[in-house]
């Protein structure tokens, strides 16, 4: 099972897991990131290092973020890869701790 980045990340955009990341499966979008699937070696290494616990092994993703498998799956497809840590967004400290933020989600690509 892969791992999935959900909800939490939004707006955030912490990438403590990036750094510690051995086959660099994460792509960057402009509010998050997301693991491609088919890339993930399920080491579970990038787990411990999100600051917001947005990233969760499938199995163990709540149910209420389900829709982000899906999001995951396309978005790792049409998205830049990111292979370095980066600054935090400048609106992660405001959006850390808040909840139901898939309003402020957006499908546009981050910037490499």
């Amino acid at each position: 099972m892969a791992y999935i980045v959900a909800e939490p990340c939004i707006k955030c955009k912490f990438t403590d897991c990036v750094a510690v990341c051995p086959v660099d499966c994460f792509y960057e979008g402009e509010t998050m990131l997301v693991i491609s699937p088919d890339e993930c070696i399920d080491c579970g290494a990038c787990e411990p290092e999100c600051p917001v616990t947005a990233i969760f092994e499938e199995d163990d993703l709540p149910e209420k973020w389900n829709k982000y498998i899906e999001i995951n799956e396309r978005l790792a497809t049409e998205w830049p890869v990111i292979t370095e840590q980066k600054e935090p967004l400048d609106t992660a400290d405001e959006y850390r701790d808040v909840e139901e933020k898939f309003e402020h989600f957006n499908e546009t690509a981050g910037s490499q």
